[in-house]
């Protein structure tokens, strides 16, 4: 059994939806010129909520998500050998962290490298982050669509994936991603899906493709909104 990864990291993993935190100190700003200028008491007010708000985003992507995922990880009860998918895997938070649940299996990511995603997302990132963490060895990175996966029929024992797939536009994009993780999943093989939202829809067409376990819960309280998404492929003549 792989000792439990700590949610320490040591590479550097930028800011999801930088786009997020940016817009919302533009809204600080605006509510305190209008402070000023109207003397309203309530814009103050909108002040410190909106200053709240934006420092548990950042704190959700730079320290929450490590700490949910290590004890994901965890609670797989790796053996050390197996293939991963990280879908959407960006600078790495999820994948590296996978890896060193690895000894002789491989971790593979696949991404767009859409900076609008990520802050500073690329794979040449995601590599020095590999190498900071040790982890160098085992992984591999992808550029491609989730919604075409480079990758054969039945090639991984674990797909993971964390707020990626709501990225995709349309509902028909976003359940051909899922198609595409189930099918490049072993039988036997498991699913974890972080999400902020059309986790309910992930479910839904989980189950439509004949996925075992198929479950959605919510994670720690202060990962609001955050849902798992969990299942697991059925062995042949099961």
């Amino acid at each position: 059994m792989i000792e439990r990864v700590s949610p320490r990291r040591r590479g550097s993993y930028g800011i999801d939806a930088p786009i997020a935190p940016a817009f919302l100190a533009g809204l600080v700003i605006l509510y305190v010129v209008l402070a000023i200028v109207t003397g309203r008491v309530v814009f103050w007010l909108c002040v410190p909520f909106i200053l709240a708000v934006e420092a548990w985003h950042l704190w959700f992507t730079l320290r929450g998500k490590f700490v949910v995922w290590a004890e994901l990880l965890d609670g797989l009860r790796l053996r050390g050998a197996e293939r991963i998918l990280d879908l959407g895997c960006g600078r790495g938070a999820v994948l590296l962290m996978a890896a060193q649940h690895l000894t002789t299996g491989r971790a593979v990511g696949v991404d767009l490298w859409r900076k609008v995603d990520q802050s500073g997302n690329s794979a040449e990132a995601t590599q020095r982050n590999a190498v900071a963490e040790g982890v160098a060895n085992r992984i591999e990175l992808h550029t491609g669509d989730l919604r075409a996966l480079p990758f054969e029929d039945n090639g991984f024992e674990v797909v993971l994936s964390n707020f990626a797939i709501h990225n995709i536009s349309g509902r028909a994009g976003r359940e051909k991603a899922i198609s595409e993780a189930v099918r490049v999943l072993r039988p036997g093989g498991r699913l974890l899906i972080v999400d902020v939202r059309a986790t309910g829809q992930y479910q839904a067409q989980l189950a439509r493709l004949g996925m075992d376990d198929v479950a959605r819960r919510g994670l720690a309280w202060w990962f609001q909104p955050a849902r798992l998404v969990t299942a697991t492929k059925p062995q042949p003549g099961h």
